[in-house]
């Protein structure tokens, strides 16, 4: 297990208040809400659709392009998720090399106004909305495993 999956499993219990192991990953149930995870990465895009608008929208805009307040999610080639997190930044202090850094930073940062208030499912549902709005496709959904494994194209 890679530091970045043991983060997760650390951070998501006490955030959520769930127990998080190996055996849980073939799960598909949610770890909050019991509903069934999104088996395609279409349909979890689709469900990362609606939480980003319900839940991260109003900082960053509503289609990730950054506001005031908050960063650029969307459009890589113009400076959305940096490998080093901007001077300005008050909170992020981590490098995001990978799709689990961002993961990471995002269940302990994210929504601003109510950290670590979504399921494990609903996280991973907005990075696949992101990462298909950046143009990556994925052949299957987007997991913790392989979150760890998808580098952020620079």
């Amino acid at each position: 297990m890679s530091i970045s999956r043991i983060s997760l499993c650390l951070i998501i219990p006490l955030v959520l208040g769930v127990a998080c192991s190996d055996a849980d990953e073939n799960d598909d149930m949610d770890d909050t809400d019991n509903t069934k995870a999104p088996d395609t990465f279409a349909a979890q895009v689709a469900l990362g659709a609606e939480v980003y608008a319900d839940n991260c929208a109003e900082c960053h805009g509503a289609s990730g392009e950054g506001t005031d307040t908050a960063p650029r999610l969307v459009g890589l080639d113009e400076g959305a998720l940096p490998l080093d997190p901007p001077e300005s930044r008050k909170v992020r202090k981590e490098q995001f090399v990978t799709v689990a850094d961002v993961a990471n930073f995002v269940v302990m940062n994210m929504p601003a106004n109510k950290p670590g208030s979504l399921s494990t499912k609903n996280y991973l549902a907005v990075l696949a909305f992101d990462l298909k709005a950046n143009g990556i496709t994925l052949k299957q959904p987007l997991d913790l495993d392989l979150a760890e494994t998808l580098t952020i194209p620079r």
